[in-house]
């Protein structure tokens, strides 16, 4: 979709991505153990949900450059936050290897679409 046709924030490509990322991470760190709960599993759905949150909060702030691009480089540091989550969950074998990696691969795709609409937010402003 091109900026021309995207009417609401669900329709951008990074937040539907971000989004069932969010919904992934729920599915599985629902398995984290008990003693998790607090620490692990409050931080892993914090971040990756505040991802989307952020996206949202950009896209109606388009208004204003400062404050779209700013959201949007929010949005960029949850998901690195979330990266980090995901490490930890991995080496405390909470999340098997190969499902880390994917979400890990994924958070590197809703970066990278981040930075694509940052770079190009004069389009996205008005």
């Amino acid at each position: 979709m091109t900026q021309q046709f995207v009417s609401a924030h669900q329709e951008l490509q990074v937040y539907t991505l971000g989004f069932e990322l969010a919904m992934r991470i729920w599915e599985v760190a629902g398995r984290f153990p008990e003693t998790e709960r607090q620490i692990l599993t409050r931080q892993i759905l914090g971040s990756s949900r505040l991802v989307c949150v952020k996206v949202a909060r950009a896209w109606q702030r388009r208004r204003f450059y400062e404050a779209f691009v700013v959201g949007l480089n929010e949005a960029e540091a949850r998901s690195a936050e979330t990266q980090t989550w995901i490490e930890f969950a991995v080496m405390c074998g909470h999340l098997d290897a190969q499902t880390g990696q994917e979400l890990f691969q994924q958070y590197n795709v809703v970066m990278a679409g981040l930075r694509r609409l940052i770079d190009n937010a004069d389009a996205w402003t008005f």
